[in-house]
């Protein structure tokens, strides 16, 4: 894998794909060409798309080429700043507090300044992402932001501004040099247009075929041509046919794993029917693929990969 050290960073867009194909990341010219302004401009990077289209893998691979530490902010649904930020170690607090009354130097000013210090102080993703020195800055991902409230994302927009946290009991701490950002959502609800302005946009979407087919040659090397071509060819017929959720690049290289490890070589209706479930998590989209749309879709591939001979 291609990796930068010592803050480098790519000089070209050519240069930004080499290193995510390096990594196994296959971009094409969009995502590369915003990929490399989100790091020369220093601006946060919004990735939009389904769910396992390979936001989040952007982040992973984006941290091991720079050779910097990748933090991870997972959103949820009450996310709120004592999770997301920073907050005080109360247990340790209280113990302290005990053993200053037990010792006789219950002085409160003393004790105070005491408890409310970086000792106590327990850094969550934020603040461990604003507090690295100059030229370690992390990459630090926020990944599913839709799954939080608006209350949060307004805080957000806060941070990502300025790239400060302040803590009433220390002051504000202020970023030596802002992290790489890249934020990640499903779009099960739109953000706000005021944090989608200060970042660079994209929408990442499913691969055509032979990009797919690139991915699972690397991701899957033990899964012959034939079954690959097979999958990919399935995969790709399936996503049009308008489930509930469309199985994501991570879907199909899990499917492709497991067939490998059953050791098939082909594709065939019994193989589908076991194997469903690494493909589809609903079950009203396994249903309607064993009714009858998996057999036609599976007579379709064979029918054009024999005609392409």
């Amino acid at each position: 894998m291609k990796t930068y050290t010592n803050g480098a960073l790519p000089a070209s867009i050519a240069e930004t794909m080499e290193m995510l194909e390096s990594g196994d990341y296959l971009a094409g010219t969009a995502l590369s060409t915003v990929l490399f302004l989100s790091l020369t401009m220093k601006r946060p990077l919004f990735l939009e798309g389904e769910a396992g289209v390979g936001k989040t893998e952007i982040a992973k691979v984006l941290a091991k080429a720079l050779d910097r530490p990748l933090i991870r902010l997972q959103c949820y649904e009450g996310l709120d700043i004592s999770s997301a930020v920073y907050e005080w170690n109360y247990p340790a607090q209280m113990l302290e507090i005990r053993l200053s009354e037990a010792s006789g130097t219950a002085d409160r000013g003393k004790i105070e300044s005491n408890i409310f210090s970086e000792k106590y102080l327990i850094r969550r993703p934020v603040l461990q992402a604003i507090s690295a020195e100059a030229g370690k800055a992390p990459v630090f991902l926020i990944d599913e932001l839709d799954r939080t409230d608006e209350a949060f994302e307004a805080f957000l927009l806060e941070v990502l501004s300025d790239f400060q946290v302040t803590i009433p009991e220390l002051g504000t701490i202020r970023a030596q040099e802002p992290p790489i950002v890249i934020i990640t959502t499903n779009r099960t609800r739109e953000v706000h247009d005021a944090l989608k302005r200060r970042c660079l946009y994209h929408w990442v979407d499913y691969p055509k075929a032979a990009q797919e087919l690139d991915i699972i040659r690397r991701k899957v090397p033990g899964c012959n041509e034939r079954l690959s071509r097979e999958v990919v060819g399935y995969v790709q017929r399936l996503r049009t046919i308008d489930l509930f959720k469309n199985p994501g690049v991570a879907e199909t290289i899990d499917w492709a794993t497991a067939l490998t490890e059953l050791d098939r070589l082909t594709l065939d209706p019994e193989t589908i029917a076991d194997t469903l479930g690494a493909l589809l998590k609903y079950q009203d989209d396994i249903a309607r693929v064993e009714g009858g749309e998996g057999r036609k879709i599976l007579d379709e591939v064979k029918a054009e990969l024999l005609a392409a001979g």
